[in-house]
């Protein structure tokens, strides 16, 4: 989910998305962020929203010129923020299965702010819900990419990286929606948890299985 990755999956959106903002501009986003992930953005007007964040609305049309198009824009700056905070709680984790059990942690924590409301309204607006498919493709990869790094060192047994990847993508993307939180009486993190230590399980090399004391060689005749 780098910055390039989202300006492809969103490009269009809006002329000039891409431009540098000011200080002023991005912290006004934050606070935009802060609000939607708390109480969603498709009941908002802009008159609400200038009233909420006590600036002008021509402050927010300089941010996007539609209500509609400044809520792409607050989405894809909170996918921006959560990629950068997650590549760098990775950093320094070599060892692969240390780091695919922290991303998902990662992922868990970033996700635990977003309301349902905020959700649903991703999920209603084409645009939006672009901007997350997009982001959640990058993390499908990022995931593809660490089972890969652990079966060429012999850390996991061989597997189908991009179907487990995608696999993992679909759970994480039920426990967003709040779906398996629903049916499984979990925590977000307790899902991530225990999804980390599945996938971590599935993945371990295959132990040879014990021949129970039997002389081998007697066995092969």
């Amino acid at each position: 989910m780098t910055e390039a990755v989202l300006s492809r999956g969103t490009r269009g959106t809006r002329p000039g998305a891409s431009r540098t903002r000011t200080r002023r501009q991005t912290e006004l986003l934050d606070r935009l962020e802060a609000l939607f992930l708390a109480e969603g953005f498709a009941h908002f007007t802009l008159d609400d929203l200038a009233a909420r964040l006590r600036c002008s609305k021509s402050t927010l049309y300089a941010l996007a010129p539609s209500k509609e198009q400044l809520a792409v824009s607050v989405v894809r700056h909170y996918f921006k923020s959560v990629a950068a905070r997650i590549e760098e709680r990775i950093r320094d984790v070599i060892d692969v299965r240390e780091r695919i059990g922290a991303y998902l942690a990662a992922i868990g924590d970033e996700l635990r702010p977003a309301s349902g409301e905020f959700i649903e309204d991703i999920a209603a607006f084409e645009p939006a819900r672009a901007a997350y498919e997009t982001n959640a493709r990058f993390a499908a990869e990022r995931i593809r990419g660490f089972i890969r790094e652990g079966v060429e060192r012999g850390v996991f047994r061989d597997v189908h990286a991009a179907l487990v990847a995608e696999m993992i993508n679909v759970t994480i993307a039920g426990i967003q929606r709040g779906d398996i939180l629903e049916r499984t009486g979990l925590t977000s993190a307790d899902a991530f948890a225990e999804l980390a230590t599945f996938v971590l399980n599935g993945l371990a090399p295959v132990a040879p299985q014990d021949d129970g004391g039997v002389d081998k060689t007697r066995r092969a005749r």
